[in-house]
């Protein structure tokens, strides 16, 4: 299923908050974890289906990639339009099979220069630079939510790759929380320029470890700041990270959510399955 990016009018995601340094702290750490792996280890299944650690490696190479060039469309006041039809399944797919073909040193090696520069870049930014518009999967969003985006991606698939393995993992609280606030903003998101979405609405999460209460509004965009409203449609309630597992589709949300306001906590799921 295509995503529909929204490129006309204001941003569709409205979320506060700087992810400049959680960003460049996850992508280093990341790749000193890929970077102490055996080629076996390299060759391993990880979460994402089908898929082996160097394909998630190969597929970060994509992403960073992508980044770097949409964020420096943006600040030169040009945003691109290149992700009209992208598909988050079968998009991500192709473009690791292509790269297949190369060692495990070799996608190392192009990793760590794709994130050495996207990291340089995000850290060199000022505040009215992370404030441009710049394209991501949900179309023209400020680049900090671009950020974001990079943050809470390589995040999952860092867990997609160190959970088989058996590796210890690092749950930093304003990473975790960064993650949990965009990933509930992106699958609402995504939902309302789809047309699927039924505004208004909102959806409040209570997380513990860390602690926050995060709130998701639904007008014609959506807001995710955390001030809870008086009536919410949906609630959950758990843990942080539990609950970033389970709204990026990798764990089950098991909590009951009425079949007419599933689109609020599952949209995401439609459009990135397993992957």
């Amino acid at each position: 299923m295509k995503t529909e990016p929204r490129y006309d009018g204001p941003s569709v995601l409205a979320i506060e908050g700087d992810p400049t340094a959680p960003f460049v702290r996850q992508r280093r750490r990341f790749l000193a974890t890929l970077e102490s792996l055996s080629e076996e280890q390299w060759r391993a299944p990880t979460r994402c289906d089908g898929w082996t650690v160097q394909d998630v490696a190969a597929h970060l190479v994509t992403v960073n990639g992508f980044w770097q060039a949409s964020i420096a469309a943006g600040l030169a006041g040009q945003p691109t339009r290149m992700l009209v039809d992208f598909d988050p399944k079968a998009t991500p797919e192709l473009l690791v099979a292509g790269a297949r073909s190369a060692t495990p040193a070799e996608t190392l090696a192009e990793l760590r220069a794709s994130s050495d520069a996207v990291c340089d870049l995000v850290a060199s930014l000022d505040d009215h630079q992370r404030a441009l518009p710049a394209e991501g999967p949900s179309g023209h969003i400020p680049v900090s939510l671009l950020i974001n985006h990079g943050l809470w991606d390589c995040w999952v698939h860092e867990r997609d790759v160190a959970l088989p393995l058996g590796l210890p993992l690092t749950e930093d609280p304003d990473e975790v929380l960064a993650g949990l606030r965009f990933v509930a903003g992106l699958g609402a998101g995504f939902a309302l320029t789809a047309g699927v979405a039924r505004p208004p609405a909102s959806l409040v999460i209570e997380a513990t470890d860390p602690d926050a209460c995060v709130v998701v509004e639904v007008s014609d965009h959506v807001e995710v700041h955390d001030q809870p409203p008086a009536d919410p449609t949906v609630t959950l309630r758990g843990d942080a990270v539990d609950l970033v597992e389970a709204l990026s589709c990798r764990a089950p949300l098991d909590q009951p959510v009425a079949p007419e306001h599933e689109w609020l906590v599952g949209y995401l799921g439609q459009l990135f399955e397993t992957v």
